[in-house]
């Protein structure tokens, strides 16, 4: 496991790789965004230990542009924001875990190794296919630049089509993941032949 450490104090990037060498994790650090971005364009990481407030590049647009490059590597976020709204953000960003300072170092370890047991090709935070913008955290959905009001349910189902991004899904698959264990099975939301993410926004958009 391969792990690079964006803190800008140095002494406790320091600390953190001395004890992530004792747990067998390689590390490497960075003092700032910039130097983090050199290093993951260079480097394949599993994870990247990242203090939001960090200098150069934030450690918010670091996070974004690793989730928008797709680069695969884990972000846990390990800052002295510890509000909640705070840790929200993080999470709406795409951080894929938060840690709040001080901290134990072998909570950082089991969390760490937690990530790295994750599949890479993780769902982004914010969902977007064919002009559709999903965003799960704020639960508002924006077709072509525009606010479409969905019912709780029709947001659950638009949910699950965005993440299959562009893929047929069965009805069999909607009911699984969509609808509790007292729905209908013979529900005709669906209809033949499964539904993609542009049908359904027409069938509920439809005059």
């Amino acid at each position: 496991m391969r792990v690079l450490i964006v803190e800008d104090e140095l002494y406790l990037a320091e600390a953190v790789q001395a004890g992530l060498r004792l747990e067998a994790i390689a590390s490497d650090i960075a003092g700032d965004g910039g130097t983090a971005l050199e290093r993951l364009d260079v480097n394949e990481y599993d994870a990247i230990v990242l203090d939001r407030d960090i200098p150069g590049t934030h450690g918010d647009d670091v996070c974004r542009i690793i989730v928008q490059r797709r680069l695969g590597c884990r972000v846990l976020m390990l800052t002295a924001a510890g509000l909640l709204n705070e840790k929200v953000t993080g999470f709406e960003i795409g951080a894929d875990d938060y840690l709040t300072k001080p901290f134990d170092l072998k909570e950082l370890v089991v969390r760490l190794r937690s990530l790295a047991r994750r599949p890479k090709d993780s769902t982004p935070p914010v969902l977007e296919y064919a002009g559709i913008r999903l965003d799960p955290f704020r639960r508002e959905v924006f077709r072509d630049g525009k606010y479409v009001a969905l019912a709780r349910k029709q947001f659950a189902v638009l949910e699950v089509l965005m993440t299959a991004r562009g893929g047929v899904v069965s009805a069999e698959t909607l009911l699984e993941r969509a609808w509790d264990e007292n729905a209908d099975p013979f529900t005709n939301a669906v209809g033949p032949g499964g539904l993609t993410p542009v049908r359904w926004m027409n069938r509920l958009t439809a005059p």
